[in-house]
């Protein structure tokens, strides 16, 4: 075996209470009860209670560091007997198997118990091999289009086991939440359930709506002709183009409602969340190029008025 004080990551000057609490840490995380298990993880933890068996008694210890044993527990200098018994650790026996090292250890000199890892572990007192055990949650990110967050689609996911499995949005998804998935985690063990999937879920800016609760705000480019005169303009939404009204002598700044065009409601028939509305704020836009007769109309315009009279 390893130098023992390598195997708990340890130093050498460690207090008692540093190497208990290093094991404990490494004993919970590579129990082979929670990995299923794992011959990797059962060969980990026989090392590890291999290590904490020298390091984790006063005498052994002691004896470790004038050199008067090794690292596997044996005598030096020749002397075949052995602190673990017969065959030292690794002897004639064979490796242990890590419950019955856990039997060995009992009591420490700490009167730390080694059934408190199993507590740690499964929740309650000793070898609780066969405790049903709630199987693994997975934690995901997707990212998803703004349409999509409101009007609710269907994504398809990889889960950290290799499977795929079809994710439901729902209808008025916010930037953030969190959807969860019972039972769609790893697989439980000793007949316990399986664990969940936690899906958190980001929302893609819109290049012209922006959200605020289940509303929609969108500013909407008119000409002047059309701001002066008013007309129908083509307004778009979530599910398409629809006509809408400008009033004649509309400036700038003027808003507009499109009633229940917003983010779609979730359970209305049961009185629940209403759909939103749009707000069209109006926008004044002048050709993106010079137009001559727009300038010889201003120049030979005599109307006064003081646009920032509200300013001063």
């Amino acid at each position: 075996m390893r130098d023992p004080y390598s195997v708990l990551g340890v130093a050498k000057g460690a207090s008692e209470a540093e190497i208990k609490k290093a094991f404990r840490a490494l004993a919970k995380k590579h129990h082979p009860d929670t990995k299923g298990g794992d011959k990797t993880a059962q060969k980990k933890f026989q090392e590890i209670s291999a290590a904490y068996d020298i390091l984790g008694d006063k005498e052994k210890r002691a004896k470790f560091d004038r050199g008067e044993i090794d690292a596997n527990g044996n005598a030096q200098g020749g002397f075949q007997g052995s602190p673990f018994g017969q065959g030292g650790a690794q002897g004639s026996g064979g490796p242990r198997d890590f419950h019955s090292t856990w039997a060995s250890q009992g009591d420490t000199a700490e009167g730390f118990r080694a059934e408190d890892i199993f507590s740690d572990l499964f929740g309650g007192g000793g070898r609780r091999r066969t405790q049903a055990r709630k199987g693994e949650d997975f934690d995901l990110t997707v990212t998803v289009s703004f349409s999509e967050a409101a009007l609710g689609a269907t994504r398809r996911v990889t889960l950290p086991d290799g499977r795929d499995l079809d994710i439901r949005i729902p209808t008025g998804l916010k930037d953030g939440q969190q959807i969860r998935l019972k039972g769609q985690g790893g697989p439980g063990a000793n007949g316990g359930p399986a664990g969940d999937v936690r899906l958190s879920v980001s929302v893609a800016p819109h290049p012209y709506f922006v959200r605020d609760g289940n509303d929609l705000k969108l500013d909407l480019p008119i000409t002047l002709s059309e701001a002066v005169l008013g007309g129908k303009v083509t307004v778009p939404t979530l599910t398409g183009q629809v006509a809408l009204t400008v009033p004649p002598n509309s400036n700038t700044g003027a808003v507009l409602r499109l009633k229940g065009k917003g983010v779609p409601g979730r359970g209305t028939q049961g009185g629940g969340e209403p759909a939103g509305d749009l707000y069209v704020r109006l926008v004044i836009a002048l050709p993106e190029k010079p137009d001559t007769a727009l300038r010889d109309f201003v120049s030979g315009w005599k109307t006064e008025y003081d646009p920032r009279a509200r300013l001063k």
